[in-house]
């Protein structure tokens, strides 16, 4: 289910708790009630299992089984995957092709979270959510990000140990959470980092330093976001589990 979800609230702006789990695609009604009573389901950091008990859904932080189950908004959260030579803003006074080509359908004002360099395709973040796009790319509160990368010459294992080890480039220490070859050929290999930071063109400079030079880039993974089955140029809303998740690693 993704995260822009109707909900019937009461006049007051409230909803019993179990109604709003089912109407987000937690369980059956039924089901979330026994979630309630077996103590399953926090609101505010405290344990509810009175049945009946009434949230405000656009405050609430509720969470199923330690899962954050995300306010109720009139914000969008999109996951755009964006193609090579897309330029990351959403102008261009060059004229070139922007992020804002590929979402002039939409009514909202969107904003994108991170960039992606203009030669490197795969996922961005777009929202209009203003607090959560600053927080997002914000140094402290950088998700994991999963990168493909095609680069020159054949990677050897010690390359990948070099690289786990950690990396001091000009501007200061990268640190690699996972590295691994996925493919190598006789001149080229297919290489996958997962690294936290957003610095400009981090993973191009990492591995050229390593003597790799990347030929062609792609970020396949955003925390628990997957690039699998959009297509380039395509984008779908996050799921509320997605959306969970980076309102948590955010701090929102």
């Amino acid at each position: 289910m993704s995260a822009g979800r109707e909900i019937q609230t009461d006049e007051d702006g409230l909803i019993r708790l179990q109604k709003l789990l089912a109407q987000s695609g937690v369980a059956s009604r039924r089901r979330c009630e026994e979630l309630m009573l077996e103590g399953f389901v926090e609101v505010d950091g405290e344990v509810v299992t009175r049945l009946g008990t009434k949230v405000d859904p656009r405050t609430a932080v509720i969470r199923v089984e330690g899962r954050r189950l995300p306010p109720v908004s009139a914000h969008v959260y999109l996951v755009l995957n964006k193609p090579r030579g897309v330029v990351s803003t959403m102008s261009d006074p060059e004229g070139r092709r922007t992020l804002q080509d590929l979402v002039d359908d939409r009514p909202e004002r969107l904003f994108h979270v991170g960039r992606l360099d203009t030669d490197t395709s795969g996922l961005i973040l777009l929202t209009n959510d203003g607090d959560f796009a600053q927080r997002m790319a914000h140094p402290s509160y950088e998700v994991d990000k999963t990168y493909v990368a095609e680069v020159e010459g054949e990677v050897f294992r010690r390359t990948v140990k070099a690289l786990l080890e950690g990396v001091t480039l000009e501007d200061g220490p990268v640190t690699v959470k996972k590295a691994k070859v996925v493919e190598t050929f006789r001149d080229k290999s297919i290489v996958e980092l997962v690294i936290h930071e957003g610095r400009n063109r981090i993973v191009r400079r990492l591995l050229d330093h390593v003597g790799h030079p990347v030929r062609r880039l792609t970020r396949t993974a955003i925390g628990p976001v997957q690039l699998a089955g959009i297509p380039s140029g395509g984008m779908r809303e996050l799921t509320i589990d997605e959306l969970g998740a980076l309102l948590d690693s955010a701090s929102l």
